[in-house]
């Protein structure tokens, strides 16, 4: 049985395809892992946006990302995926699904030094090979300065979310930014959100799905993207989670949190402050 779905889903990717991909696209599955993500996202459907919310270092959620890509477009469910990883307008819906990896990164504009494409290519190009438009979702660099002064973003988030945002800016950034960077830092976090709704909303489709690979943070139902969607889509948020669950995690800011195996522990206050130095 596992086998038999596994062919199903390659070959619909594949169809369209004029040559064989460059990238290896769901040569990582298996049949239990295609049955557990299959089982997952049947308890998250039907939905207008489903958010996937990763930890950026846990290569097991961008193999997620792959997966649930795979099979939504496996099922004729995905309207678009949509990145953090890519800046906004950049899309590759102008490609064919035989495009090659290097066609498909300078559409996106993709920045390999921010975001290894080693880690996030295999999950872009199975949505390109399935004829699935890729968005570049994140608010451009270009537009941060102006972000940072623009002081109507603090009223785009409940009072005592935005509080609880700036504390997250806080602790996030090991307590090592001045206070007064605090407040510009939110504003930046809160402009991508609504950056990323926007593209989420465009790009919805009745009876479809977009979907939205991002950091958890963005994903948070009480704090990120989801406070800027329209009311009208329905909207699914899970929390990847690298691990047990974190000490304060609220159960309300997702809808479902799927636990992949623990890292192994990392000192990324020493990483930041060496950036720091920099």
């Amino acid at each position: 049985m596992h086998k038999l779905f596994f062919s199903a889903a390659f070959s619909v990717l594949l169809a369209s395809c004029a040559s064989p991909p460059e990238a290896p696209v769901l040569n990582n599955l298996t049949g239990d892992t295609l049955t557990l993500t299959s089982t997952r996202i049947d308890g998250l459907l039907p939905t207008d946006v489903l958010l996937l919310g990763e930890q950026h270092d846990a290569k097991e959620h961008q193999e997620i990302h792959q997966h649930v890509i795979a099979l939504l477009a496996q099922r004729g469910l995905l309207a678009a995926v949509a990145l953090e990883m890519a800046d906004a307008v950049a899309t590759t819906a102008g490609l064919h699904p035989s495009s090659t990896e290097q066609q498909t990164q300078s559409a996106l504009k993709w920045n390999d030094k921010g975001w290894p494409w080693q880690a996030y290519g295999p999950a872009v190009m199975t949505a390109v090979r399935a004829g699935v438009p890729v968005l570049g979702a994140n608010q451009p660099r270009e537009l941060m300065r102006g972000n940072m002064n623009d002081s109507a973003l603090d009223g785009q988030l409940p009072g005592p979310a935005l509080k609880a945002q700036q504390q997250l800016i806080r602790i996030g950034h090991c307590n090592l930014l001045p206070e007064s960077q605090i407040t510009p830092m939110t504003r930046i976090q809160i402009a991508k959100d609504i950056r990323m709704a926007n593209t989420l909303a465009k790009a919805a489709l009745p009876g479809k799905v977009v979907l939205l690979l991002s950091g958890s943070g963005h994903t948070d139902r009480l704090l990120g993207v989801p406070q800027h969607l329209p009311a009208s889509l329905k909207v699914q948020a899970v929390r990847l989670r690298a691990g047990d669950a974190a000490e304060g995690d609220k159960a309300e800011a997702f809808d479902a949190v799927w636990v992949t195996p623990a890292l192994p522990e990392k000192d990324y206050c020493a990483e930041f402050k060496a950036q720091m130095g920099k």
